[in-house]
């Protein structure tokens, strides 16, 4: 049975590169019937924190990206790294170093000085020495010295590499915490990892990995590496771009439906299929159709597929969305129409649940016209037609037909064009100049509203 794993460090907030790992083994994973695990690697003291972890749990969630088991954390898997660091030491797989960091640094200098490459020289993988008093050691893994380490990447395609291009890398702190090329191999061990799908930042760690899983004698899983998301600009995607939490695409306004179908774009396909579900996704997903190269994120192409989305949501759920952006706004959405109503009527215009809720304002509290917009539109011309309108809105039943009916009534009997009505009538409404039809956005926003701001602009108008 395919078993897959997502492992984030909790050192920070679920990112977009790293939700899209978690994607892509989840969908993996639900393709093939099989498990799907969560496990937080959690050994960075320094760094990990209780709230990056729930920031963690709180993106997934959000993306619906539910773990069949799991959370597991590291640090409460200590005794188990010690117990698999004493198997390769008895096997002679391993062995302790008594380095100190300034014998390190030492060592690392003198070759940089030769022109060589940094690196563990061995020192105390044979050697016969007494270890020196009061010095805790780590214990180091015995890379082989010679042969390589090949491995079929479900993405890359055949890797290999020399060991003699790898040192003797520490696999266990003196303060018993693993490494995480340790770590991870353990883990995946004892959790029976088939697919190992993550960044290709990790090629470099594979093939350490793959010695460490040899000498525990374990079966190696299968390895998909996944190259990187690029900006735009084909830098390494940063802030400036758009790589924020995914938390914050829901707080701006993004539907998790839209934001896992882009995700899922990013670096793989199914044909021209741009829209598809979270079901067609599980169908359709395979190793074999993610891209060789660097995904590019594009901000534009998400806000479309995110309109895409809030075009067919259902408008009950639409308007429970946007109402926390409009209560924040200060609007008190009880006091207005149904916002299922006035979602209908702007769902289209918008690309995010937040634009929907400022389109929505003009429906639950009065905006005061700009300066700019009254010297603009206000005219002495227009102030008896607009006059005439009120009046005639006063008495009609308030329904959008009887409202279009006024309107144009006032537009004959006055023998002006319906732009030069409509405009200054609309910024007298809602304090804007692009709304949906004005007959539309009267009848929502209500006869005596209407009528309330209709009256109170007119002192403006000059004449």
């Amino acid at each position: 049975m395919v078993r897959t794993r997502f492992a984030p460090s909790p050192t920070g907030y679920l990112h977009i590169g790293g939700a899209r790992t978690a994607l892509f083994c989840w969908a993996y994973a639900k393709k093939h019937g099989g498990t799907f695990i969560l496990r937080v690697e959690d050994t960075d003291l320094e760094r990990s924190t209780r709230q990056s972890v729930q920031a963690i749990l709180d993106g997934m969630k959000w993306l619906g990206l539910d773990c069949d088991e799991g959370p597991f954390f590291q640090m409460k898997r200590l005794q188990r790294y010690k117990e698999a660091a004493q198997q390769l030491l008895a096997a002679g797989h391993a062995y302790h170093c008594y380095c100190s960091k300034e014998e390190l640094e030492a060592m690392r200098e003198a070759q940089r000085a030769r022109g060589e490459k940094p690196r563990y020289d061995g020192r105390w993988r044979d050697s016969k020495e007494a270890p020196p008093a009061g010095v805790t050691p780590v214990l180091r893994f015995k890379t082989p010295l010679s042969g390589d380490v090949t491995w079929d990447d479900q993405v890359k395609g055949p890797i290999t590499v020399n060991n003699e291009e790898l040192d003797d890398l520490v696999i266990l702190r003196g303060d018993g915490v693993p490494t995480y090329n340790f770590g991870v191999v353990v883990d995946d061990v004892d959790m029976d990892i088939t697919h190992v799908i993550r960044g290709d930042d990790h090629v470099n760690n594979t093939p350490r990995q793959i010695n460490i899983y040899k000498a525990l004698g374990a079966t190696l899983p299968k390895f998909a590496h996944v190259p990187m998301i690029l900006g735009g600009d084909g830098e390494r995607l940063s802030k400036r771009h758009g790589a924020v939490s995914v938390m914050q695409y829901r707080d701006d306004g993004f539907l998790p439906e839209a934001m896992v179908n882009y995700l899922a774009r990013l670096g793989w396909s199914h044909g021209d299929a741009e829209k598809f579900s979270r079901d067609q996704l599980v169908e359709w997903f395979d190793l074999a159709h993610i891209s060789k190269s660097p995904a590019r994120f594009n901000g534009e192409k998400l806000a479309w597929l995110n309109q895409q989305y809030i075009k067919e949501a259902d408008f009950k759920r639409l308007a429970e969305l946007t109402e926390p952006f409009l209560i924040a706004d200060g609007c008190k959405v009880a006091d207005g129409p149904p916002l299922t109503s006035v979602v209908a009527l702007l769902k289209d215009r918008a690309n995010t649940l937040r634009e929907l809720a400022d389109a929505a304002v003009i429906f639950y509290r009065s905006l005061e016209p700009s300066a700019a917009l009254r010297e603009q539109h206000y005219s002495a011309a227009i102030k008896p037609a607009l006059a005439d309108l009120h009046e005639r809105l006063k008495i009609i039943g308030w329904n959008r037909a009887a409202i279009n009916d006024a309107i144009k009534g006032v537009v004959a009997a006055h023998g002006v064009k319906m732009p030069k009505l409509a405009m200054p009538l609309r910024v007298m409404v809602t304090g804007e100049t692009q709304t949906p039809s004005i007959d539309a956005t009267l009848e929502l926003i209500g006869h005596d509203h209407v009528l309330a701001r209709m009256e109170a602009q007119l002192k403006h108008f000059p004449g």
